[in-house]
Parts: structure tokens; C-alpha cells; sequence
């Protein structure tokens, strides 16, 4: 690799996807895109979602409730349309995947059918400092069932000094409370250190030890390759605003594994939008559940939310997972390259903490001493990035509309802030 604007730009006219940058809305500093690596966070703005927005306006105009029925996308089944696509995202069967609702709310309802302590075997284990949401999810969860979260949540912690995980210890801790554990729940990937961790391997081990297994993958879907089918878990759930570039706050993916489908026996909380179509308007008194993860939806969809993530979706469908992440893996070595040049012309006043063999489009720095002040200066410069306390900026450059000429400039501010002597 080359340190230079030249090279760069080279790699971007080599990039297959370069065209998609261009369909994506970019906020502006003194006139011209900011280098935006914050898609782990809110992706930017696909310039097709605001018609997908205005097909449902139009349609609830003309039509109003009988948009339901007679839209060009009709309402009722709008969700639908979603499953296929998202499916060869998170690698499940379309009807293993359903959307709904969002995160959080998505995994207590998945947890009320997967967590069903019983016996000896009431505990869960999940990783150390798990994503704030997760972590009062799981404790409220226990606490609902009349168990003490710090007798009952087992943390895997990272080894002294580390800055990330071992599987290792993940499936170590497993075996030891075999006997005990009622459910594995783990974020895929770690929103902190960007770590992936090995959900195949972790699944196996928690299958093995009797216990169900779950995952949050709200910074893995859209990102990092997943085969949610072949790996057997149990569930999953993950957000759509990150990777998948669906608005703020909006709809959350879901996946039932197949062997868990078309159960009426199932501990679920259920609504009237997870009975059949068949009989759903005719309002029987008797519970009869769609045989597909739709099954645990409560209500009818939020369609103008739903309506930007299939727009999303239909860029995925077009371009493949398999394209985006290489097109990721050439972005991130690049940013590795040039925040390994930038340190060693500053003398080691960072460190990138993402474990290189287990990452997806997050790296993870690590500042020595004081680093708000940096990151205040790159955010000042037209470079969003993302800060976690106590001391780490998060870069995600994402394929779809990041290039490698983004990295080369946030390089040289980066580069410039450090000159200035804004972490002493």
C-alpha cells in the first residue's frame, strides 16, 4: 500500500460499488461531504427512501384504509416483502425472519419464549459490559422471574490486559455451568472493540450444554457475514439503522430458527397480526399462528417506518453481501494502513484494539492519555466519528458509500490535530 491521495484514488476507481456512493445523501462542512464513518451508529441516507416514503403518502391519500388492501404495495402484507432480502442478509430462510417493532422490545419478546428458567437451569451468560440495552434487558428479565441478576447473569470476561475476547473462555465458561445455564445471549459483534466474535462455534457450545441461544446483532446485520440457519440459533435480533441504512430509530429485524415455527404450544406473547392471514378479520377468539417468525409480531407493521428498509434492502439485494464485504475488507486494511503511518510519525499515541483476524467494518482506537480533545478536533474538521468513554474512537467506514479517498483525508486531519497538540 501506498500513503497517498494518488493511491486512493486508484483503489476507488478499481472499487465495483463506486456508483452506490453516489445514491446516498451526505451531510456537508465547508462545502463538501464530510468523511462519514459513523454507519455503526446511523447510516447516511439512501436517496431512494424518500420515495418509497411518498409511494405510502400517496397511497394513504388516495386510498386511506383501503390502502390496506388496494395500495400498488398493499399495507397489510408490506412486511413481506422484506423477508427475502433480509434474509440473504443474516443467512436464514425467508420465513425464519420477520420485522417488527424494534431492538429491545423484539428481544424481551423473544426472551419470553427462550428464556424459560426451570429447575437448576435459570441462569444466562453473556459477554462482560455487553451493550447497555442488553445488559438491563437481561437483568430486568431475571428480575421479572424472582431472580438476583448477580446470582443468576454470568459475565464472560476478557483476560488481564486484553482488550478483547477469547471463544476459548466463552466456550470454557459454558461447560463449567453446563448443568445451570438456560440461555446464551451474546452481541455478535462488540459495539466497543468491533470484535466478531464466533457465533458458530458459541452456538454449538450452548446447544451442547442444553441451553437456548441467542444473539443481538445489531452491529453484525448488514455488516459481517451471517448464517443464522446453518449456525442453529435459536433467535436473533438486530436494529436497521446502522449497516442497513433504514432512518433513525426505525423497525427491527427478528429470526426464529426454523425448528421453533408453527408451535402453538410455544411460550409467546401473541397479537392479532401473528394469526394467520386466513382467519385474521375474522376475529375468532382462538390464537392460530402464522407458521413463520411473523408469528411473533403483535401488530399490524408501521409501514412509512418499514417503508425506507425495504428501499434499503432492494440496494443490498442488488449488490450481495459477498460484494460488500470485500469491498470492506479493502476499506478497513486501508484504514489500518494510514492510522498505522499517522502513529508512527506521532510516536505511539494510539493503538487500533479490534482484534485483525475477528472484525468487520468497525475499528476500534484506543487513545493513550487525553483524547476528547481529539476527537472534538476531527469533529470539528468534517470528520464524524464516534466516541466512547473513557478513551476510544470508533471508525466505520461502510461500503456503501464510503471510499478510500474518505480515509485518506480523515488520515491527514487526523494527522494535523495530533501536530497541533490537541491530546496534551
Amino acid at each position: 500500500m501506498e500513503y497517498s491521495l494518488d493511491y486512493a484514488r486508484k483503489l476507488d476507481q478499481q472499487d465495483p460499488l463506486k456508483s452506490y456512493r453516489d445514491q446516498f445523501l451526505f451531510p456537508q462542512h465547508q462545502g463538501q461531504n464530510v468523511v462519514y464513518f459513523t454507519g455503526n451508529s446511523l447510516g447516511l441516507q439512501p436517496k431512494r427512501s424518500a420515495a418509497y416514503i411518498q409511494e405510502v403518502m400517496d397511497d394513504w391519500s388516495r386510498h386511506a384504509v383501503e390502502g390496506h388492501f388496494y395500495a400498488d404495495k398493499p399495507w397489510w402484507d408490506y412486511h413481506e416483502r422484506l423477508a427475502e432480502p433480509l434474509a440473504k442478509v443474516v443467512g436464514a430462510k425467508p420465513e425464519e425472519v420477520t420485522v417488527m417493532n424494534t431492538l429491545t422490545v423484539n428481544l424481551h419478546l423473544l426472551l419470553v419464549s427462550f428464556y424459560r428458567p426451570e429447575g437448576k437451569r435459570t441462569k444466562i451468560l453473556c459477554e462482560e459490559k455487553a451493550f447497555p440495552s442488553d445488559q438491563y434487558m437481561l437483568q430486568s428479565q431475571l428480575r421479572w422471574h424472582g431472580l438476583k441478576p448477580e446470582d443468576h447473569l454470568i459475565e464472560v470476561k476478557k483476560r488481564e490486559g486484553e482488550h478483547h475476547w477469547h471463544t476459548e473462555d466463552f466456550v470454557e465458561a459454558i461447560e463449567e455451568h453446563a448443568d445451570e445455564l438456560a440461555l446464551v445471549f451474546i452481541g455478535g459483534l462488540n459495539y466497543y472493540n468491533g470484535q466478531v466474535f464466533d457465533m458458530k462455534t458459541i452456538t454449538a457450545a450452548g446447544h451442547k450444554a442444553g441451553a437456548f441461544v441467542g444473539w443481538d446483532l445489531a452491529h453484525a446485520a448488514g455488516n459481517v457475514e451471517l448464517s443464522l440457519h446453518d449456525w442453529g440459533a435459536d433467535f436473533a435480533a438486530w436494529c436497521s439503522y446502522k449497516y442497513m441504512n433504514s432512518g433513525p430509530g426505525n423497525a427491527s429485524g427478528a429470526f426464529v430458527h426454523q425448528r421453533h415455527l408453527n408451535k402453538k404450544d410455544i411460550p409467546r406473547l401473541e397479537g392479532w397480526w401473528g394469526t394467520k392471514k386466513e382467519t385474521r378479520f375474522m376475529m375468532t377468539p382462538e390464537f392460530d399462528p402464522i407458521p413463520t417468525a411473523d408469528a411473533w409480531q403483535l401488530s399490524n407493521p408501521p409501514v412509512l417506518s418499514v417503508a425506507p428498509y425495504l428501499a434499503s434492502l432492494a440496494m443490498f439485494d442488488e449488490v450481495g453481501m459477498p460484494k460488500l464485504i470485500a469491498k470492506q475488507k479493502s476499506l478497513v486494511a486501508f484504514l489500518e494502513f494510514v492510522l498505522k503511518t499517522v502513529d508512527e510519525k506521532v510516536e505511539s499515541r494510539f493503538e487500533i484494539i479490534t482484534p485483525k483476524e475477528a472484525r468487520g467494518s468497525q475499528l476500534s482506537v484506543f487513545l493513550h492519555g487525553e483524547g476528547r480533545s481529539l476527537f472534538d478536533y476531527l469533529m470539528k474538521n468534517g470528520v464524524i466519528v464516534d466516541w466512547r468513554e473513557p478513551n476510544v474512537i470508533r471508525l466505520a467506514p461502510a461500503p456503501f458509500y464510503n471510499s478510500h479517498e474518505d480515509i485518506f483525508r480523515f488520515s491527514e486531519i487526523l494527522y494535523a490535530g495530533i501536530q497541533q497538540q490537541v491530546l496534551i
